[in-house]
């Protein structure tokens, strides 16, 4: 029989669980699936036929709106996780390998992103640090010859180098004229396509050899070429693997060294931070330069990772959506981890969605409204009548106290 003190702390644990920012991350999933729904059944065809006459058949609408609900999730799990209807094992099984592959850019993208926010910064320049450094990456990959091994680990070296350099530019620019980083990346977002295109124009830059005046460059040569890690059948390559490793490198760097706590303490009160002795100016380009190398690692998924030629798109989306998987991921290494292959998993699912002729911009609509109430805490907190944020560190001081019996023994 639990006594009232232990039925008072196991309520206060559970509130501060329903309270917390990963619970709220998760509800916040879940309406955004709920939207996604509604908008599928509203975008049947079917659905809109019956309601002409719901009031005389009024199960017609619901089954067919049921029908779009199930035919549209199901359509999303055959090509982000596992195809059930393939032919064989390793046709049902590439959905997963995709999902990673479209992961790994998105998780490095967006620690970058989320290294910004905890440091107060708003990165929204991945998307120019992404093409700054595939070009670097693309220049070693194509136009300098090295042994094999030798060559891609140079190439990925340079490719970060370079995005950080140019994330440390927009901190150099923050502390010595107080320019505003929005502004800056959002203007160096331009610059590096501007440049990425004119490099693919240059045949004695980045042109593909006998492609006329398309923009389009050489494709890395395969001693730079990230190796697959399932063989030809697949096209997940290291790149996703190199993701994970920067997943470990942020949660160190963020939360054991001593340059990731003068991170923290200048993004939690910038004032305190300049009292304590910290040098806020030299912070931020310290903490716009890593940011720009995480953002690098998605550059060498995307440059190095490909075996055809790179044209001046390929970052695709990725600097824009890593700003939504740092959100979600509440700016933590795990969180974003997972935010991150919910995200790849939308876009490996996206054309399975299509195929049956569900428009795939549903999983932008899904995301959307993902950002909309993980950005709104009050409304997902009165939509399912959650509790305030709890002072109490129940867990927390449980946690804690593990810590210190295992650093005793």
């Amino acid at each position: 029989m639990t006594t009232d003190k232990q039925a008072s702390t196991w309520s206060t644990a559970a509130k501060e669980i329903v309270s917390g920012g990963a619970f709220r991350a998760f509800l916040s999933v879940v309406l955004g699936f709920v939207v996604g729904a509604i908008f599928m059944v509203f975008s049947s065809e079917a659905f809109l036929q019956a309601l002409t006459y719901f009031t005389a058949r009024p199960t017609d609408a619901l089954s067919a709106g049921w029908t779009a609900i199930a035919d549209g999730y199901s359509a999303l799990f055959r090509g982000s996780i596992y195809n059930y209807k393939a032919d064989d094992i390793v046709a049902a099984l590439r959905p997963i390998t995709e999902t990673l592959r479209f992961a790994g850019p998105l998780i490095a993208a967006g620690l970058g992103v989320a290294l910004g926010f905890r440091v107060g910064l708003f990165n929204i320049g991945a998307s120019g640090q992404i093409l700054f450094g595939a070009l670097a990456a693309t220049f070693v990959s194509t136009r300098v010859s090295l042994p094999w091994g030798v060559h891609l680990v140079v190439a990925a070296v340079v490719a970060i180098a370079a995005a950080a350099a140019y994330g440390a530019l927009v901190g150099f620019l923050k502390a010595r004229t107080g320019a505003h980083e929005v502004i800056v990346t959002i203007m160096l977002n331009y610059v590096a396509a501007g440049l990425l295109t004119f490099a693919f124009r240059q045949d004695y830059l980045l042109l593909e050899a006998n492609g006329g005046g398309t923009p389009k460059s050489d494709p890395p040569a395969v001693t730079a070429q990230l190796p697959t890690l399932f063989g030809d059948a697949y096209t997940l390559h290291a790149g996703f693997l190199i993701s994970l490793v920067g997943v470990v490198i942020y949660w160190w760097l963020m939360e054991r060294s001593t340059i990731g706590f003068r991170f923290r303490m200048v993004g939690h009160n910038l004032d305190a931070a300049r009292t304590a002795g910290i040098n806020v100016n030299r912070t931020f380009v310290y903490a716009m330069a890593a940011s720009g190398a995480f953002v690098g690692i998605a550059a060498v998924n995307q440059a190095l990772g490909a075996t055809a030629g790179l044209t001046p798109d390929l970052d695709g989306s990725i600097g824009f959506d890593a700003i939504t998987v740092a959100l979600l991921g509440s700016s933590t290494g795990p969180g974003v981890l997972l935010a991150g292959l919910l995200f790849g998993a939308f876009k490996a699912g996206a054309p399975a969605m299509q195929v049956i002729g569900l428009s795939p911009e549903v999983t932008g609509v899904i995301q959307g409204f993902i950002v909309l109430f993980i950005a709104a805490p009050p409304l997902v907190r009165a939509i399912f009548r959650l509790p305030a944020p709890q002072k109490t560190t129940v867990i927390s001081d449980w946690w804690a106290g593990l810590r210190q019996k295992g650093a005793k023994k």
